[in-house]
């Protein structure tokens, strides 16, 4: 079997309202879907997770695997990926990641030529519910949707997720720039969820130390199950460490730091961003071994999504629930999409390779909407339109 040609296609799905983060307002997601084309009829689907690494698979990636042997991701990973010396001395990690796109489709090649499901690829599974999150954040109203400006309304958007769809576990940013806010919120959740609810919170790293020290002193009793970047850097998060028990996650994936500093305990990561399925599971691996925990990233699209549950199905570590920003995904590019989840859990698919397809016309869509728009930008301020948001410096 051969690769005979690679298709990319930059697609924005917006949210049904913005949400608040420290850069700005977050208005939905801007990727590349890569359709990975064999001469034997296959063709597997990967999703880059932003559109700038679409360009490299274009200009850079997909020249080199034309003719590669799509089932041999060893040598396609050769073909395209620098030596890690190399882009550790260059600072230039691009490649590995737009790579780690199109290795999921050549995971999703293998799985359809077996007639299998990525899962049993992987070993099969040791569970076939996989858990994620509801989100919550500040979300000024947009359509009819959001509206979650207070930290009665974020109250009341929880209790109506727990009552429309059984959830019980939820994450959210509560980034408006005061601290008291985010404590006033968290009590209300509490309060309203009960005991048994988990909460989970992340900043961004928009807290300094001296205020991330007090957040999480009066957050304490609150029984807050993650605390995702309450500080901006790994010594800070170890310095933090020893004022608060509540477990810290990161999205930069530096393990040899977190071992050595002890902190952060846990990794949120997006495949692609590790270079792929393998090298993702080489990293759980290790995580496993140096006791950090390990689940993923929110924010994707129904093909990387099902990456994560095969993964996730496979994956003993990985039994702790997922980010999603499901509920607030107005479409994808999958049929039947976007996944959401019911009494927290999303089933894996069971389909051959990841188990999904693209739908035409919802491709489409998607694909005209970035045509006509550009890429959405995560940086908007209201407030200050041509600047990045700022907040204070707590």
């Amino acid at each position: 079997m051969k690769i005979t040609n690679i298709r990319v296609t930059h697609v924005n799905v917006p949210f049904d309202a913005p949400f608040w983060w420290t850069g700005g307002l977050y208005p939905g997601a801007s990727k590349s879907i890569i359709e990975v084309e064999t001469d034997e009829g296959l063709t597997g689907l990967g999703e880059a997770p932003w559109y700038h690494f679409g360009e490299i698979i274009k200009s850079e990636i997909a020249p080199a695997l034309i003719g590669a042997d799509p089932l041999d991701i060893t040598d396609c990973e050769a073909r395209c990926v620098p030596p890690w010396q190399i882009t550790a001395n260059t600072g230039e990690g691009a490649a590995s990641v737009a790579f780690g796109a199109v290795e999921v489709a050549l995971w999703d090649i293998k799985g359809k030529m077996f007639d299998l499901p990525l899962y049993k690829l992987l070993g099969g599974a040791v569970r076939k519910e996989i858990k994620f999150s509801e989100y919550f954040s500040f979300r000024p109203e947009h359509n009819g949707a959001g509206g979650e400006m207070s930290p009665e309304t974020i109250r009341d958007y929880c209790l109506k997720m727990r009552e429309m769809h059984g959830s019980s576990i939820f994450e959210g940013k509560l980034i408006l720039g005061d601290p008291n806010l985010e404590i006033k919120t968290v009590r209300l959740l509490r309060d309203a969820l009960g005991e048994l609810a988990q909460i989970k919170l992340d900043s961004n790293m928009q807290y300094s130390l001296t205020t991330a020290r007090w957040l999480l002193r009066e957050l304490e009793p609150f029984n807050i199950r993650n605390y995702e970047d309450p500080v901006a850097t790994f010594e800070e998060m170890a310095e933090l460490r020893r004022h608060s028990t509540i477990p810290f996650s990161t999205h930069v994936p530096d393990l040899r730091r977190a071992v050595a500093l002890g902190a952060p305990d846990n990794f949120v990561c997006n495949f692609a961003a590790l270079g792929g399925i393998a090298k993702s599971l080489k990293f759980i691996a290790a995580c496993e071994a140096m006791g950090k925990g390990f689940w993923c990233y929110s924010n994707d699209l129904g093909i990387m999504t099902a990456a994560y549950l095969h993964v996730s199905a496979a994956t003993p570590l990985i039994s702790e629930a997922s980010q999603s920003l499901f509920r607030w995904q107005i479409g994808d590019v999958i049929r039947d999409g976007p996944f959401r989840q019911t009494n927290n859990a999303v089933r894996v698919p069971e389909g051959p390779g990841l188990g999904v397809e693209l739908d035409p016309a919802e491709f489409r869509r998607w694909a005209k909407l970035f045509e006509d728009e550009g890429p959405m930008s995560h940086f908007y301020d209201p407030a200050r339109p041509t600047r990045h948001r700022t907040l204070p410096l707590h």
